[in-house]
């Protein structure tokens, strides 16, 4: 396997905007070998933007990286907002990145909701999909939303409260509905920023474990990381409310779709993921069962866990560059 350094230089990023029809400025950002294979790296949230840290899983040298930031997230714009905001629309924005950048086909890696969105556009598109890899897989149902915002509280008693408070919210199975509501165009922007914060607190207090009776960073204070969150949360919020217009069993189907036409899947998910339920991978595997499967043991939710990014970057290598390929994947249409 090539090792991926993370003393490798910071590597150049080409920038583009893609204008769709309905508004939206959708932003992406290209790195790596011009003649690498190429591969879609899917974010997480919804809401959260890209991150360039996700290069360090890839060999730069064999891999073409498209970072994208999905509409409203990261430097899309208009920033956070809902309008023309729903799944289809980015399965629709990720076919006209790949004809702009004239891929033929290309792989697909999404984390999170970026694994849920990577499945969905591979089984709506499979003829565009070399193969997906998967890390830490939420399959949008009803159960994974109530597990973080109802069972997840006994991780984070006091930060569950607070958003509580901020939202104004009795009770925690309407604190989405509360959530989205107060973050809507409208709201008075103190109330918005507390439940934005308040909803910040909560997510960190649950993946780490650690319920502090305060949890604030500088950063968060200013104006513009406010509105970053404020953003974030309002496209999360508005996602969760509809089960990101999938659901587990139209995800499970659309995953039966892309493996029946030929895409390989891999999925990597942490034994003790607090978000996305280890038993979310015993779902996919009773659905697909050629797909590839690992649990990585005492392994959580997010990317930067290096027992993830390990075998996650393993995933990669393997699907896309076998030791037994010595050429390159056609990947640029005629």
């Amino acid at each position: 396997m090539t090792k991926h350094s993370p003393r490798q230089t910071t590597p150049q990023l080409e920038l583009h905007t893609l204008h769709t029809s309905d508004g939206h400025r959708v932003s992406f950002a290209v790195a790596g070998a011009a003649d690498g294979v190429p591969i879609a790296v899917l974010h997480g949230g919804p809401g959260s933007g890209s991150q360039p840290g996700a290069l360090r899983l890839f060999d730069l040298t064999r891999f073409r990286v498209v970072l994208i930031d999905q509409r409203g997230t990261g430097a899309s714009t208009p920033h956070g907002s809902i309008r023309h905001n729903r799944t289809d629309h980015l399965i629709d924005d990720l076919e006209a990145i790949r004809a702009r950048l004239g891929f033929e086909r290309w792989g697909v890696l999404g984390g999170s909701w970026g694994a849920a969105l990577a499945l969905a556009y591979a089984g709506r598109h499979p003829q565009a999909v070399l193969g997906v890899v998967l890390r830490g897989l939420f399959l949008t149902s009803a159960r994974e939303v109530r597990g973080l915002f109802v069972r997840s509280r006994r991780r984070a008693p006091r930060a569950s409260s607070r958003l509580c408070v901020a939202a104004r919210c009795e009770h925690p199975t309407a604190l989405i509905s509360r959530c989205g509501a107060t973050l809507q165009d409208g709201t008075r922007p103190a109330r918005q920023r507390a439940v934005a914060l308040g909803w910040r607190n909560y997510e960190e207090a649950v993946l780490s474990g650690h319920d502090a009776r305060q949890t604030h960073r500088a950063a968060a204070e200013s104006p513009r990381e406010t509105r970053r969150l404020i953003g974030k949360y309002r496209i999360q919020a508005h996602y969760l409310a509809h089960r990101c217009w999938l659901g587990e069993t139209r995800l499970l189907e659309l995953a039966r779709c892309a493996a029946r036409a030929g895409v390989p899947l891999a999925a990597v998910h942490g034994t003790r993921d607090p978000v996305c339920p280890p038993g979310n991978l015993r779902r996919l595997a009773h659905a697909v069962p050629a797909a590839q499967i690992e649990y990585v043991p005492g392994a959580g939710h997010l990317a930067s866990d290096p027992a993830l990014h390990e075998r996650v970057a393993r995933a990669l290598e393997t699907m896309f560059i076998p030791p037994a390929h010595e050429g390159r994947i056609v990947r640029r249409a005629a």
